[in-house]
């Protein structure tokens, strides 16, 4: 998926006003999930994304951290200056975004390394209204 094509995406999902701001919440989505995922995960995700969102995801960041859907919402808020509500919102436009760009193979990958109740943020179900 093209750069232009994920931004799109992302903006619909999440209704947000520009392609800025969904490269913002991008971002900031992607840098959480790049803390709790093993890195040789982050690095094969970060194939399926344009760049240059692919680099948020290729830091060095040494072992994963373990945590639930509650922090990682939490980590998102922090990044986006959100409330965690909105959080929940912006981290589901990018995670389904993201698995839409990728092969099922790899999505099943991703949610063993995630939490369960995070399922329904990769699949954009779920999301309640801004």
């Amino acid at each position: 998926m093209r750069l232009d094509e994920f931004l799109t995406r992302v903006r619909d999902l999440g209704e947000y006003h520009s392609d800025d701001e969904a490269e913002q919440v991008s971002r900031a989505v992607l840098w959480v999930l790049a803390s709790r995922v093993e890195p040789e995960e982050a690095a094969a995700l970060a194939a399926d994304l344009p760049e240059p969102l692919d680099d948020v995801l290729r830091p060095e960041r040494g072992r994963p951290e373990s945590f639930g859907r509650d922090e990682f919402l939490r980590r998102v808020a922090q990044q986006t200056g959100a409330r965690p509500r909105t959080a929940e919102w912006d981290a589901g436009a990018v995670l389904a975004t993201l698995t839409e760009s990728m092969p099922r193979e790899r999505v099943d990958q991703l949610l063993a390394q995630l939490p369960s109740d995070c399922a329904d943020l990769l699949g954009g179900s779920g999301r309640a209204p801004r």
